[in-house]
């Protein structure tokens, strides 16, 4: 009752007339950063918080909170028509949106997207509400060896669940590792495969890659398919809203289990990447329809989607709780409350208790407000279709090098993204994913200091691994996954081997 209390003081406080209208241009700012390649909402945050400093602290993080709910509604749009991940988060989101959207059913995909996307949010967010205190308590278990463990389990589902070849998948994570491990050693501080060269002591940007393996790539199939799109025009209207919306509940389970996914992944913090990578690849296995996967399921929308929301949003809550911020965005959104003058963690909730829970208001508020502008916009991004491929393609090639030169202001992220575009190109030919490339070049890094932390921490010793419950049972289900392929095939055998007997008998 108390946090009922709490939560609709922090209701009169988002809904005064300044703060409704910065709520509704921060959405508004959001989609566009989420269409756009490249610029992701950690960036936008960033690039937009130095407007917020005349404000209050309640308005500014308003503000810069429905700009993040923005690009994750938005990061669908270009994901869905035309196979470029306008976020990271959103290369799942290509597996099934794109073949909905080449088969004329764009707006359903969108209406789709939107809509998981609000209702794993919104699940989020509850869960900001009512279980803040549990959830905080478990964060503070994570340590080195723990966050290893989520991420050898989240490579290790991709290889259990992934569709396609399993050796193909790993080949593919291989040289993702590689990609990875190229520039500055975090932990030594030396330079890798640089081979000499200073621009390469930052890496590869995973942006820049997805950017050129998903945009550049598909254009270049599309230009060898005869320059126009293998997709229908798309023809909206209210009633294709009204008709995803009536499919949605036959999927409340997928719904729930990935954004109980995405909070977990959220909380961690895993991020909202890994979280649409896993969602998608259990809602694969458990479906009915999982065989389908990959040809245009609804359901291989609402999973990824439901998860990076879910994510995103539950993100947040270490970051005020904690003061340990759980993706990028929340990094920036913890740089602007020091600015403010504000410290992120349990005290917040005392000290400041208005501004608090006036964002997680803002929180219900801001994924309402986007899910109707970007719902009321449905037919304008999905009339894209209709514009000639000859047309549309060049508008696409330099929307993604503005993307590119966006992220570092260097013109050799631009040769980069066309090396990537040609590398999807061959991937694609020769039948090899890119989803586990892309997974590994975003989080390898990650895992393999959480890896080399806590082996400095044991001395080497792998035990490590399991010397808790917790670590234990995240580790030993990572490699049940990694196995399973192996483990399914052996499980086929043996009922071949029993249905064989008792045809015999």
């Amino acid at each position: 009752m108390q946090e009922l209390g709490s939560l609709m003081q922090g209701f009169a406080v988002v809904m005064s007339p300044l703060n409704l209208g910065l709520m509704f241009i921060g959405i508004v700012l959001g989609v566009l950063i989420g269409v756009l390649p490249g610029l992701g909402g950690a960036n936008g945050v960033a690039i937009l918080l130095p407007l917020t400093f005349t404000m209050s602290p309640t308005s500014a993080i308003v503000m810069l909170s429905c700009i993040y709910w923005g690009a994750l509604f938005g990061g669908a749009i270009t994901s869905i028509l035309f196979n470029i991940p306008g976020e990271p988060w959103s290369v799942a989101t290509t597996f099934d949106g794109y073949p909905m959207a080449q088969q004329g059913r764009a707006g359903e995909a969108l209406t789709a997207a939107f809509t998981s996307s609000f209702i794993g949010a919104l699940i989020a967010v509850l869960m900001i509400t009512f279980l803040a205190p549990l959830v905080a308590k478990f964060a503070l278990r994570f340590g080195a060896p723990e966050f290893f463990a989520v991420y050898l389990l989240t490579f290790c589902s991709f290889v259990g669940m992934g569709k396609g070849n399993p050796f193909k998948i790993i080949i593919a994570m291989c040289l993702g590792f590689a990609l990875a491990a190229v520039g500055l050693d975090t932990i030594t501080g030396q330079l890798r495969l640089t081979f000499g060269s200073t621009e390469l002591m930052r890496g590869f940007d995973f942006l820049i890659a997805v950017i050129g393996l998903f945009g550049i790539g598909e254009i270049l199939l599309s230009m060898e398919e005869g320059l126009k799109f293998s997709g229908k025009s798309a023809r909206i209207n209210p009633t294709v809203v009204w008709q995803t919306w009536k499919q949605l509940p036959r999927y409340w389970v997928t719904s729930l289990r990935s954004s109980l996914v995405g909070i977990w992944m959220g909380i961690t913090p895993g991020g909202a990447t890994p979280a649409s990578f896993m969602s998608y690849g259990l809602a694969k296995k458990m479906s009915r329809d999982g065989p389908k996967f990959g040809t245009g399921q609804v359901e291989g929308v609402v999973a990824p989607e439901t998860a990076a929301h879910a994510a995103g949003t539950a993100a947040l809550l270490p970051m005020l709780a904690l003061g340990i911020p759980g993706s990028p965005t929340a990094a920036v959104l913890l740089g602007g409350l020091l600015i403010w003058g504000l410290q992120p963690g349990p005290l917040l909730f005392v000290e400041q208790k208005e501004f608090v829970w006036g964002l997680i208001a803002s929180m219900y508020l801001g994924n309402l407000v986007g899910l109707i502008v970007v719902l009321s916009t449905v037919p304008l991004f999905a009339s894209i279709l209709r514009i000639p491929f000859s047309i549309i393609a060049p508008v696409i090639i330099v929307i993604c090098a503005i993307g590119a030169y966006t992220v570092h202001s260097a013109m050799l992220d631009i040769w980069f993204m066309l090396l990537f575009g040609v590398m999807g190109y061959v991937f694609k030919k020769l039948d090899y994913p890119l989803a586990p490339l892309v997974l590994a070049l975003v989080l390898g890094d990650k895992a393999e200091d959480s890896f080399r932390q806590a082996m400095l921490v044991s001395q080497g010793d792998l035990g490590i691994m399991f010397s808790n419950g917790l670590v234990g049972s995240i580790t030993t289900l990572a490699l049940v996954m990694l196995g399973w392929p192996l483990i399914s095939m052996a499980l086929a055998r043996l009922r071949g081997k029993g249905k064989a007997a008792l045809a015999g008998d």
